[in-house]
């Protein structure tokens, strides 16, 4: 399942008014700056998967959750459904990635790969809900950092912003989960029930080499495995 023409272009004309795209890097590989590096999925998909915003990585290849971050969970995701083998090329990274969601953010890289700010990421944040609502019918889904957790209070009240501040400070963050309603634009909403992790990023030194682990755990959670990849109709 990949973007609608009208979902495309609401994209691009948010992107065509923001300062910080890294222009230079869609320059380098020949990609259009405009366009959003969305990655989706099966709708009946059970677990989805949430990040930040794209990288280089992502950006060559046109595919979210490609590059050495994702990497690490599409590894885990090869040795969960193939009985503990090895991922043996980056082409099988990509084809175990098709029965799962995928969405970040911001579908765009930022220079420096630093953080999109509150208001970006709070501009892009109804067509991205729009999608995880009404595009996906899974309720699983594994944050991967602060940001990418943080970013399901943003345009919401104030009291669902601090419960989801005060689980980001608990020791068993990692561990447990967390429902949270979602709204799109057109007032359709659900409930989606939230599994973080920390960012898995290499710069991320306190939580980086903990990381597979954790994973490993959170799959396990949810059972993910070749019978239970797809919703039940």
């Amino acid at each position: 399942m990949g973007l609608s023409p009208r979902q495309k272009q609401v994209f691009r004309e948010l992107a065509a008014d923001t300062a910080g795209i890294d222009i230079e890097v869609y320059e380098r590989y020949g990609k259009d700056p405009l366009e959003p590096v969305v990655g989706l999925g099966p709708d009946d998909a059970r677990v989805g998967f949430f990040g930040r915003d794209p990288g280089r990585d992502e950006v060559q290849h046109g595919e979210p959750f490609i590059g050495a971050g994702g990497q690490l969970v599409r590894k885990a995701l090869y040795r969960r459904l193939h009985d503990g083998a090895a991922l043996p090329s980056f082409e099988a990274s990509r084809e175990i990635g098709r029965d799962f969601f995928w969405a970040n953010t911001v579908p765009y890289k930022p220079v420096g790969n630093k953080a999109w700010s509150t208001r970006i990421k709070q501009r892009f944040q109804p067509p991205m809900a729009q999608l995880l609502v009404e595009q996906w019918r899974g309720e699983a889904l594994v944050t991967l950092g602060r940001e990418a957790f943080l970013w399901f209070g943003l345009l919401q009240s104030r009291e669902t912003r601090d419960r989801l501040d005060a689980f980001w400070l608990r020791e068993d963050r990692f561990t447990s989960s967390i429902a949270i309603t979602l709204a799109a634009p057109s007032g359709k909403a659900r409930e989606l029930q939230l599994y973080p992790l920390p960012h898995p990023s290499p710069l991320n030194a306190t939580w980086y080499g903990r990381f597979p682990g954790l994973l490993d755990a959170r799959l396990e959670q949810l059972e993910v495995g070749a019978k239970t990849l797809r919703m039940r109709a």
